[in-house]
């Protein structure tokens, strides 16, 4: 195996250590101060952006390797039509089998980087939704917020803050209507009073 298909092990093999992680069962609170430092951290902010690189030339392996099993399917294909001696075939044997391996190698690594993107978004949904119901039982601090990576319009709290501000705006509307009638009746009476000063009849209102 040459040295970029190892390198491409190896990060199959960390790949599946960390989906054994992922879906380790844990404490709630474990859990949720782990994928806080995920996605606060900065290095591993770096750590995703080299692997996302990665998966690009891994991509491109990927596509080499199908090609060349392709190839040695047709290779394979035209020596047993032609009959060709027994150490060839078996030559054209192996590297189908490398070929076919470096296919698997590749795909797998490419096809498990999806499912960990994937299991990595539904627990930090999950965590989140928990989060919430926890707050509207009481049994989570309504200071308590979530960091970027775990909350989609803000932390905690975002329900109670939106019916404060609701509340609020109908208060703000109240009052205007208040005013509003206040300055409507200011203005009916300097108009009663005016009439009267110039012996004008009252308009019915």
């Amino acid at each position: 195996m040459t040295l970029y298909y190892s390198l491409v092990f190896a990060l199959l093999v960390f790949e599946m250590g960390v989906f054994m992680s992922l879906i380790i069962p844990l404490p709630f609170t474990v859990k949720r101060k782990l994928f806080e430092f995920i996605s606060e951290n900065p290095l591993v902010a770096k750590l995703q952006y080299g692997l996302k690189i990665t998966f690009i030339f891994i991509l491109i392996l990927f596509v080499d390797s199908v090609n060349r099993v392709y190839r040695v399917q047709v290779e394979l294909a035209q020596a047993k039509y032609q009959g060709g001696a027994a150490g060839e075939r078996m030559e054209v044997q192996a590297r189908k089998f490398y070929s076919q391996r470096n296919m698997y190698l590749c795909g797998f690594t490419l096809f498990l980087s999806l499912i960990l993107n994937r299991t990595y978004v539904m627990i930090v949904d999950t965590l989140r939704l928990e989060l919430e119901v926890k707050q509207l039982k009481g049994e989570a601090p309504k200071s308590d917020k979530t960091s970027s990576g775990l909350g989609e319009a803000g932390g905690l709290g975002e329900i109670g803050r939106l019916k404060k501000e609701l509340a609020q705006r109908d208060r703000d509307i109240e009052t205007l209507k208040k005013q509003s009638k206040g300055l409507s009746d200011e203005y009916n009476r300097l108009g009663d009073q005016v009439s009267t000063a110039d012996g004008t009849p009252k308009k019915d209102r």
